[in-house]
């Protein structure tokens, strides 16, 4: 039945096959039976523990994640697997999770980061690490509330209408003029000739795709969206979205989205084959994405042109 999946996500009809298939009841129970597999496409080179996460997304979909991690960097850079597969749903549209299947216990910082949630207290997980739970004992599912009883999130700062993440979120913003823009540069700061593998209409492409990604933003807290769009050697776009989390800290940076994006895709492919990246951030933000974004794509992809853009809300 393996024929039915693509690495990182699951059709709702191919999930529910494969469940039938297995004789499990629900695609919910096949949600276990799934992570032992996708651990393998975890990459963490600095602890070397991999961790993945199956979820069931609202739609019926399947989706997978996993954690990541860049050498070189500070590990507030990696990527958490639940980080990662809530990036994913949002990736692909999915307007909400219902149930998780992990392979190690979320961390602290995970079960802030999936408070952003609507009605994450509810949202259902199981642990599959034996370590977790006491000998003889089937592993069950657990709502959030139960690993974190006393929760801070965006119910704590925000309105009823401000939308959570995966909700529909459209924060209404334009590029500024491009002469308002800095000039192309290499990750390392310096100004590079022009890479003939990108276009003019290439470059278009990224400021659009990174424009959109900066559209679908989730920061309600410091009012700062963004939006970062990858290219690799091949011309395939990946794009990702500034999430925050309303603990600060668990935010997830939109290189790093991107970076989720590029990875569902690829799979095993390496991160130097990442040519070009594009930022879009507000100008003046009080959150500044660009010198960190340089950051990262320099530790990863120092050969990659790198091009910051800024945006205003529209209206």
């Amino acid at each position: 039945m393996d024929h039915l999946l693509s690495d990182f996500v699951i059709g709702a009809s191919a999930a529910e096959s494969m469940a039938e298939f297995l004789r499990h009841p629900t695609v919910v129970d096949l949600l276990p039976h799934l992570v032992p597999a996708r651990l393998s496409l975890a990459r963490p080179p600095i602890s070397n523990f991999k961790v993945a996460a199956v979820g069931l997304g609202a739609d019926g979909r399947v989706f997978v994640g996993v954690n990541l991690e860049f050498p070189g960097l500070p590990l507030h850079h990696s990527v958490h697997a639940e980080q990662f597969l809530i990036t994913n749903l949002l990736a692909h549209g999915c307007p909400g999770l219902t149930a998780v299947a992990v392979s190690a216990a979320p961390c602290g910082h995970c079960r802030q980061f999936l408070q952003e949630l609507r009605n994450s207290s509810s949202l259902q997980i199981l642990v599959l690490d034996d370590e977790f739970r006491p000998k003889n004992k089937i592993p069950n599912f657990m709502p959030l509330s139960e690993f974190l009883p006393i929760p801070f999130g965006p119910h704590d700062l925000l309105d009823h209408q401000t939308p959570f993440l995966l909700e529909n979120q459209q924060n209404k913003l334009d590029l500024l003029p491009e002469t308002n823009s800095p000039k192309l540069t290499s990750t390392n700061g310096n100004l590079t000739n022009k890479n003939p593998q990108i276009s003019e209409e290439t470059e278009t492409l990224l400021r659009e795709a990174a424009l959109d990604a900066a559209n679908r933003s989730h920061a309600p807290y410091s009012g700062c969206p963004s939006g970062v769009a990858l290219m690799d050697c091949e011309g395939k776009l990946y794009k990702g979205s500034y999430v925050e989390s309303a603990a600060y800290n668990p935010s997830l940076g939109p290189v790093q989205a991107a970076l989720v994006a590029y990875v569902a895709a690829v799979s095993h492919g390496g991160y130097e084959r990442i040519v070009a990246a594009v930022l879009v951030e507000k100008e003046g933000a009080k959150v500044k994405q660009e010198d960190t974004a340089r950051l990262l794509l320099k530790a990863v992809s120092p050969k990659c042109e790198f091009h910051a853009f800024h945006c205003q809300s529209s209206g």
